[in-house]
């Protein structure tokens, strides 16, 4: 079977294994898709706080057909998807055409999504739906305005595809408005922001814009973001583009009733994973989601983790890894 392996102290490189990396779990699945995330190219550069064991096949989402099953929740050529739940961070990823992964973490493709789709939803498309769940508790569509920050990266992607489908004016933020104005409003954004009007430091209280937001970015953006959301509003985080630090004070939440949401879709449970699945299917444009997906062969994963990292690549990427029903 072919890999991408990183091991310490070496680049990652494409390599021939007599057997799948060993790791927990007893469904064995044949990789046929993959996707790049932000996340996959740090750890294909071997970053400690992605790739926290000595041999990593990196790939934190896969998709495929079950080869054999110890779980009676799945059987052999059953078509699965995972995202996250320590694959391509401490247990193999989906950079390899054979995989052992946990069932607790594994759910059936959603019917209406073929394998391609599934691998370039991803985990982006699948944070993305997270944040939408979340944020629909309190803000809905007649409320106002919505932010979508790092627009136009695969979790604002999907995110403003979503939230335009449900009824939401969406405002996306992007560093690259010039270059992707007409992609962030093919995907449904009624306003574009230059993220420079979001990025710097600011007054922790500002002229509130916002019923709500999307943040994959962090730092002074989601400070920004909070002091320009209205009254009783809610910001999902999901990202660190910007910086993991935050800014803020407490008067957002005091004054306004800010509410923050963190989303996590490493950690998930089964429920709310099937749960969100089951939303993308019914919610987002596949026809718009093909139109954000670029396609790359497995030997060519390197270079585009390193065009993720450096900010030339826009919505998915999605891995070709092993032979295809589709």
């Amino acid at each position: 079977m072919r890999a991408i392996v990183v091991e310490k102290g070496r680049a990652a490189e494409l390599r021939e294994l007599d057997e799948p990396v060993a790791g927990p779990g007893d469904v064995v699945v044949d990789v046929t898709w993959s996707g790049v995330n932000y996340k996959d190219g740090l750890a294909l550069r071997g970053d400690p706080g992605v790739a926290r064991v000595d041999l990593l096949v990196p790939g934190i989402d896969l998709v495929g057909v079950v080869a054999s099953s110890g779980s009676p929740r799945f059987a052999p050529g059953d078509e699965v998807l995972v995202n996250g739940a320590g694959h391509g961070e401490t247990r193999p990823g989906g950079f390899a055409e054979r995989v052992v992964v946990d069932p607790g973490s594994a759910v059936l493709v959603p019917r209406g999504i073929d394998a391609r789709r599934a691998a370039a939803i991803g985990t982006a498309g699948f944070t993305a739906m997270l944040s939408v769940l979340r944020l629909e508790r309190d803000v809905g569509p007649d409320d106002g305005d919505v932010v979508v920050t790092g627009a136009a990266g695969g979790v604002g992607s999907v995110a403003i595809a979503v939230l335009s489908r449900l009824g939401y004016s969406v405002s996306a933020s992007s560093g690259r408005v010039a270059e992707q104005g007409d992609y962030l409003r093919s995907l449904g954004a009624s306003t574009l922001i230059d993220r420079d009007e979001l990025s710097g430091a600011g007054k922790p209280m500002q002229r509130a814009r916002w019923a709500g937001g999307v943040d994959s970015v962090g730092s002074h953006t989601l400070a920004t973001v909070l002091a320009q959301t209205r009254w009783g509003g809610t910001v999902t985080a999901c990202g660190l583009a910007q910086g993991a630090d935050l800014p803020t004070t407490v008067l957002p939440f005091i004054l306004r009733g800010v509410t923050l949401a963190g989303v996590n879709s490493v950690d998930a449970p089964l429920e709310l994973r099937q749960r969100a699945w089951d939303r993308l299917a019914r919610d987002l444009d596949l026809d718009l989601l093909d139109s954000m997906t670029d396609e790359v062969a497995l030997a060519d994963v390197v270079d585009a983790g390193e065009a993720i990292l450096a900010g030339r690549t826009r919505g998915r990427t999605v891995v070709r890894v092993g032979a295809s029903r589709i």
